[in-house]
């Protein structure tokens, strides 16, 4: 029997009810900020990722699922959501209305890493990515969407750890001392760190292989070298959040997975019992130099992603059911051949006036139907049989109090929407 492959996962059930939620909810939580939905293709070039993401990140040496075409091109399968984003808002020339661009997307993403709970090969990511303002407010808007959002799935104790990585000539600083400092240790740090040294030494301070090792714990931290601009950036972002009544707490560990960033790095965690030390559940951060980097105007950036399959786990821990319920308005039963052409009529009718309608297609009789009922908990049930067809009356039995109805068939739209509260 053919298998889906290793590190995927089919959505049916109840997970495409707690799916179809979330993509709501997001959506409509997007239409109140003013951010625009956009999609990007789920393969792009091999060097948007290599130039975008970072030659030194993780998810390019040794993560992305990389391949041919018949034309010979090095393709990717996206990674991440911000590099894609940004070619399109540089190709496109978006930049050229002047105006803030605030663009949201949700999608699959690909990493070849090992499965584990939460963590697939193929997985969706809900992410935004906000371009023209480096004006520290900009932060603030863009780490309040995924507290809002967990507040509004009912997630607890949310918490924002923040950091700041400084501008160009901060980042230039840090990386002398960093580079000074690990120097006399690299015979004791694996392969990665060493590539890491010549490259990006603040990647060695997110190496899982060495993360315990002394002259990372005794690392010089980012804030002794932040020039003046740098730390007025990070303490108005500070001010916001406490404007927006955020909390948070200052984390210099924090230097998140991607090469781009500069300025802002965030996390946002949630109290979540059972689920491990680690209850982040998203990140991000600012990229003022990213456009630029892609061949683009000089443009700044700041955004965040969220893994979905993360989430609905902590969700899970908590015991929080997000699954979106569908309400049936009406069942239909014909208990009869010739009925069969009635219900078909009215199940057409009442779908295009706005009625969630569904009937019997398995030609069940009446007693097996109404056995049924429980699992289906339509709010009406419609009976057509012979009767019915000869007289123009309907009968209708509202589900929950048993009461039935005798209702002509011109008056049937007019009773349904008198008697589903919501229509």
């Amino acid at each position: 029997m053919i298998q889906k492959p290793k590190g995927t996962y089919d959505v049916y059930g109840d997970y495409s009810k707690k799916i179809k939620y979330f993509e709501k909810l997001i959506n409509s939580l997007m239409e109140k900020y003013n951010y625009e939905y956009i999609r990007t293709p789920l393969f792009e070039s091999s060097d948007l990722f290599h130039r975008g993401v970072g030659e030194t990140s993780d998810i390019v040496t040794k993560e992305t699922y990389d391949f041919k075409d018949k034309g010979d091109r090095n393709l990717t399968l996206r990674p991440e959501g911000t590099a894609g984003v940004v070619r399109s808002f540089i190709e496109n020339k978006m930049y050229s209305n002047s105006l803030l661009n605030k663009f949201w997307y949700y999608g699959p993403m690909y990493r070849y890493e090992r499965p584990q709970k939460g963590r697939y090969r193929e997985f969706y990511q809900f992410g935004v990515e906000a371009f023209g303002s480096s004006d520290p407010m900009m932060d603030a808007e863009v780490i309040s969407i995924p507290v809002n959002l967990f507040k509004l799935l009912g997630l607890k104790e949310i918490t924002v750890h923040i950091n700041t990585l400084g501008d160009i000539e901060s980042r230039n600083n840090y990386r002398e001392a960093l580079k000074k400092h690990f120097k006399p240790y690299l015979s004791e740090l694996c392969d990665d760190c060493n590539n890491r040294f010549l490259k990006n030494p603040l990647r060695i301070l997110d190496c899982k292989v060495d993360c315990d090792h002394s002259c990372i714990k005794s690392a010089p931290k980012i804030s002794e070298y932040l020039n003046e601009e740098s730390k007025n950036h990070f303490e108005n972002v500070k001010k916001y959040l406490d404007s927006m009544g955020i909390n948070y707490v200052v984390d210099e560990s924090i230097v998140r997975g991607l090469d781009y960033y500069t300025h802002t790095v965030f996390e946002v965690e949630a109290k979540v019992e059972g689920f491990g030390s680690q209850n982040v559940l998203c990140g991000g951060g600012r990229y003022n130099d990213l456009v630029k980097t892609l061949d683009g105007p000089e443009i700044p950036g700041v955004g965040f992603a969220l893994g979905l399959e993360r989430l609905f786990t902590a969700l899970e821990y908590e015991n929080i059911d997000i699954s979106e319920k569908i309400n049936l308005d009406v069942f239909i039963i014909p208990i009869c051949e010739e009925a069969k052409t009635k219900a078909v009529k009215y199940l057409n009718v009442l779908r295009m006036n706005g009625f969630n309608v569904d009937m019997d297609f398995l030609g069940r009789n009446l007693k097996n139907n109404l056995k049924t009922l429980e699992k289906i908990n339509p709010k009406f049930v419609m009976i057509i049989g012979e009767e019915e067809i000869n007289s123009g009356v309907l009968t209708l039995k509202n589900n929950e109090t048993h009461e039935e109805y005798k209702v002509e068939n011109e008056n049937l739209i007019y009773f349904l929407d008198s008697n589903i509260e919501g229509e």
